[in-house]
């Protein structure tokens, strides 16, 4: 009976919609066009007397002989089976196969990617070495005579000694007069935004930043924070580039490379959007914060540079080598106004100008401290004491003290009135002291190496420790009237300490 159902089966005849084109079963199309008065594929307007019967056949039947039992059905339904089974399987040797190619495509963009870097890099070196060929923008007015061309394309300074003349000496002498009477002025009152000691005492770290630098070579060497917009500071490194940092917004603001070795000293303009840097590599860099480009590259010494200053005047540079020699340069015309090696002088480990700027301070490596009058270029004195080579010292915006340190565990005081060392902070026996640094009123003294201390001046009392740093504190600098602190370290973090 049920095969001859199927026998007797008959497939209902196909129609053509004459609106979209497409075949359909009669009866399907007639339901849907008295329910919708429309085509169902385009939604057209239609009617069942619209529609083509499409001729057939009349011998055709649906269903071929061998399947008009179950055993055939059963066998057509086995065939298909095997049938979509291969057919799996063939697709999913081309998805491997896919995958394979997608894998090679993918291991070629990255050796492409790579390629695409280092040429980036490349290109950027190369850009700077072009820049340096011509005389600097006009925001740096460095005339052309002023700078001499290497082999490399790289615009250095000149051997020779410009010399400091009247005309300089008379511009120093009026800067020092003017910040001496400011000095006097200031000298009445302590200023009233000046962090107390209670405020400092509660100081605790407000922030810590290890991803400055590369944590390949680690270690932070150096930090300076910019006078007038005390949020920028910049950090130079053993990774031998030197980092802007926006400490409000947390940011990095720009990374200044081109240094060969690692960066140990770091100055930030206090008026204007300029760094300079110093290096083991023999250089000293100044930097266009904007552009993130040397603007000036000094090559003043031929040892690794030890110590930099800033004049008050914003314009010339003190920088100190282990070539014995201190040299005076001018950061706007590029030119060695002076470079001076004492007569039996050791490798100079540091430097620093007085507040003053008509004198300044040199460590050397036999534990010396000589003070220099820059207009004379002589030596006018000689501060013994120490033990070890000279790692740091500090003028005090006072005018009269003088804080120095080497490798013996203390921090010695000296009155440049009298000429004489009137107190000695001894530490403990294994600290080594790496910096010293006096806040701008000189009401306070920082002093780093394992750790962060903080001293009243006059009494030279412990105010607070800081020991968040967990390896070697390299540098430490005061904001303005001390309302925060900031340190670095080898440890690869930058700190900062404030009131929350």
């Amino acid at each position: 009976m049920l095969q001859c159902a199927i026998t007797n089966a008959v497939p209902e005849e196909p129609v053509v919609s004459p609106v979209s084109g497409h075949i359909f079963e009669k009866s399907f199309i007639e339901k849907y066009i008295i329910e919708n008065k429309c085509d169902p594929i385009n939604g057209i307007d239609l009617s069942v007397d619209q529609l083509i019967e499409v001729k057939t056949d009349a011998c055709l039947k649906p269903n071929p002989p061998s399947a008009t039992s179950i055993p055939n059905v059963l066998k057509d339904l086995q065939d298909e089976y095997d049938a979509v089974t291969l057919a799996s399987f063939k697709v999913k040797q081309q998805v491997h196969a896919s995958r394979a190619e997608l894998q090679q495509s993918l291991y070629q963009h990255d050796s492409v990617c790579r390629a695409i870097t280092k040429l980036t890099k490349e290109a950027a070196a190369a850009k700077e070495a072009l820049a340096m060929i011509k005389p600097l923008t006009s925001a740096t007015n460095i005339p052309q005579p002023a700078l001499a061309m290497e082999a490399g394309g790289t615009a250095t300074q000149p051997d020779e000694q410009a010399g400091i003349t009247d005309d300089i000496i008379e511009k120093l002498q009026e800067k020092a007069t003017v910040l001496t009477q400011e000095r006097k002025r200031r000298g009445r009152s302590i200023p009233e935004d000046l962090s107390t000691h209670d405020t400092i005492k509660s100081f605790e770290t407000l922030s810590s930043h290890p991803g400055l630098h590369s944590a390949s070579t680690p270690g932070i060497l150096a930090l300076d924070i910019h006078g007038a917009d005390t949020s920028r500071i910049v950090t130079g490194g053993a990774d031998k580039n030197a980092v802007v940092f926006n400490k409000d917004t947390e940011q990095i603001v720009t990374i200044l490379k081109g240094h060969s070795k690692k960066v140990t000293r770091v100055i930030y303009h206090p008026t204007e959007d300029v760094v300079m840097t110093a290096s083991p590599d023999s250089t000293v860099r100044v930097w266009n914060v904007d552009t993130s480009q040397t603007m000036l590259l000094m090559r003043t010494h031929d040892a690794p540079v030890t110590g930099l200053s800033l004049h008050p005047t914003g314009d010339y540079l003190l920088s100190s080598s282990l070539d014995h020699c201190w040299a005076f340069s001018d950061i706007r015309t590029g030119l060695l106004l002076t470079k001076v090696s004492g007569q039996g002088s050791q490798p100079l480990t540091t430097a620093q100008f007085h507040p003053d700027g008509l004198i300044f301070g040199t460590g050397t490596v036999d534990s010396q401290i000589k003070i220099w009058d820059l207009k004379e270029q002589s030596n006018v004195a000689n501060f013994p004491g120490h033990s070890g080579p000279i790692t740091a010292i500090s003028f005090s915006e006072n005018g009269y003290y003088l804080a120095t340190a080497a490798e013996d565990s203390c921090v010695k005081l000296w009155d440049l009135r009298k000429l004489k060392n009137f107190k000695t902070l001894q530490l403990d026996e294994s600290y080594e002291v790496q910096d010293i640094c006096f806040d701008q009123s000189g009401t306070y003294l920082a002093v780093c190496g394992s750790d962060v201390r903080i001293y009243v001046c006059k009494q030279w009392v412990e105010l607070k420790t800081f020991n968040d740093h967990t390896a070697s504190v390299t540098s430490v600098r005061f904001g303005k009237n001390a309302d925060f602190i900031a340190s670095s370290s080898m440890d690869r973090t930058f700190k900062v300490y404030g009131s929350k």
